[in-house]
C-alpha cells in the first residue's frame, strides 16, 4: 500500500508518490486523463497536483484544459471525497490570456479571486484542498534560467506578499481553500510567509512545491530544513528532471511522441555536466538491477524532507513503471553510489 505523509502540520495526509497532471489536454486527452486517474486511485495515490495554467506548454488555446479533466473525471466518478486536490494561481508574467481584462496577471487580491473562481468551475468542486502560488511575484530566478518576466523595480512594483496572503487568508475563510502552499520559492519567500502568518494571524504555509531530482538537488541548501523545523515539506516537481533521468534523451536522442521532441523546453536539463551526471545515474540502475526512472523517483520520495514527488506521464505503462518505485529501496550502497556522482557532479542544471 502506498505510504501516506502529513502535509504540514494539517490532518490530511498525502500519498509519498502524486499524480502531476500538465500533459492533459495536449499530449492527452480527456478519455487518457481519466484512465490515468483511475489507475492512480486504485494504486493508492490520493494525491493530485494541477494548475490553472495548464497544460503545458501554455497556450491560450489550451489554457484550464487539464483542470476541466480533472472536473469531468470527478462529476463521472463521483471521486471529489477520495483525494487530495491541489491546483495552482499564476504569478506574474505575460501570458495575458489568463485574466478577463487581458492584463498579466498578478498576485494581488483581484487576481487572485479571479483565478480560484475560475478554477472551481473548471474542477467541477466548492474548495481545493491546496491553492499555491506558482512562482512569486517577485524576481527572482526560475525554471532553471534567469529572472521570469521583464525586470521590476521591487520597491514599485511587486506585490507585497502581506497582500498576497491576506487575499488567501479570505478564500480561506470563506471554505473555497483549506491549505496554502509556495512553488518555485526561495528560502527567503517562505520564511517571509511564515514570520507574517505567525504575526498575523493568517493562513500558514503548508508545502513548497520546487524541482528536485538527482541532477538539481539545491533544495537541500537551505529549504530543507524547515521541513524538520517548520513542518513545511517538499512536494518535488520533476523527479525524472522532464524524462531525462531515464536515460531516453542521452546522445542527443528524441524519441517520437516525447516531450522534447515535441515541444522543445528541453534547455534546462541540458546544460554543461548534465549527460555525464546521467551516464553516472544510469550506470547505478543498471548494477543494481533497477529501472533508471524508477531509481530517480525512489531517491527524492525517499528524502526525509519530501511530503510528496509529483510524477507524471503520457502512457499507462510509463505511469506503471513510475509508480512501481515505491517498491524500490535506496540502501545504504546504493545512497553511496548516489552520493560518490553528486559529489563529483554536483547538481548541474540547478
Amino acid at each position: 500500500m502506498t505510504e501516506l505523509r502529513p502535509l504540514g502540520r494539517t490532518d490530511l495526509r498525502v500519498s509519498a508518490i502524486s499524480l502531476g497532471t500538465m500533459t492533459w489536454g495536449q499530449q492527452n486527452t480527456e478519455t487518457e486523463g481519466h484512465q490515468q486517474l483511475d489507475y492512480a486511485l486504485d494504486r493508492g495515490i490520493n494525491f493530485i497536483d494541477t494548475a490553472e495554467n495548464y497544460s503545458i506548454p501554455p497556450r491560450a488555446e489550451t489554457q484550464g484544459s487539464t483542470e476541466r479533466i480533472i472536473g469531468t473525471w470527478f462529476k463521472a466518478r463521483r471521486t471529489r471525497d477520495k483525494v487530495v486536490l491541489a491546483t495552482k494561481v499564476s504569478g506574474p508574467g505575460l501570458s495575458t490570456y489568463l485574466r478577463r481584462d487581458g492584463l498579466p496577471p498578478r498576485l494581488d487580491r483581484r487576481n487572485i479571486r479571479e483565478a480560484i473562481e475560475g478554477s472551481l468551475q473548471r474542477l467541477q468542486t466548492d474548495f481545493v484542498d491546496l491553492y499555491q502560488i506558482h512562482w512569486p511575484d517577485r524576481q527572482v530566478p526560475l525554471f532553471g534560467g534567469g529572472a521570469h518576466g521583464p525586470a521590476r523595480n521591487p520597491e514599485r512594483d511587486e506585490v507585497p506578499i502581506e497582500e498576497t496572503l491576506a487575499a488567501l487568508g479570505e478564500l480561506v475563510t470563506e471554505g473555497k481553500v483549506r491549505h496554502i502552499g509556495l512553488s518555485n520559492e526561495t528560502a527567503w519567500g517562505l520564511s517571509r510567509f511564515l514570520h507574517l502568518s505567525d504575526v498575523g494571524g493568517l493562513p500558514r504555509v503548508v508545502s513548497v512545491q520546487n524541482a528536485y531530482n538527482l541532477l538539481n538537488r539545491t533544495y537541500e541548501d537551505g529549504l530543507s530544513e524547515f521541513a524538520a523545523r517548520e513542518q513545511v515539506g517538499l512536494l518535488a516537481y520533476s523527479p525524472l528532471a522532464q524524462g531525462f533521468l531515464s536515460g531516453k534523451y542521452q546522445r542527443g536522442a528524441r524519441p517520437a511522441g516525447a516531450r522534447a521532441t515535441l515541444f522543445g523546453r528541453a534547455n534546462r536539463y541540458q546544460k554543461p555536466g548534465t549527460e555525464e551526471a546521467i551516464d553516472k545515474y544510469l550506470d547505478i540502475a543498471r548494477d543494481f538491477g533497477l529501472d533508471p526512472s524508477q531509481l530517480a523517483i525512489a531517491y527524492v520520495a525517499s528524502r526525509s524532507f519530501v511530503t510528496s514527488a509529483i510524477i507524471g506521464a503520457t502512457t499507462l505503462e510509463q505511469l506503471k513503471t513510475d509508480l512501481d518505485s515505491e517498491h524500490v529501496t535506496i540502501t545504504p550502497e546504493i545512497e553511496a553510489r548516489i552520493e560518490a556522482v553528486h559529489q563529483l557532479h554536483g547538481s548541474p542544471a540547478p
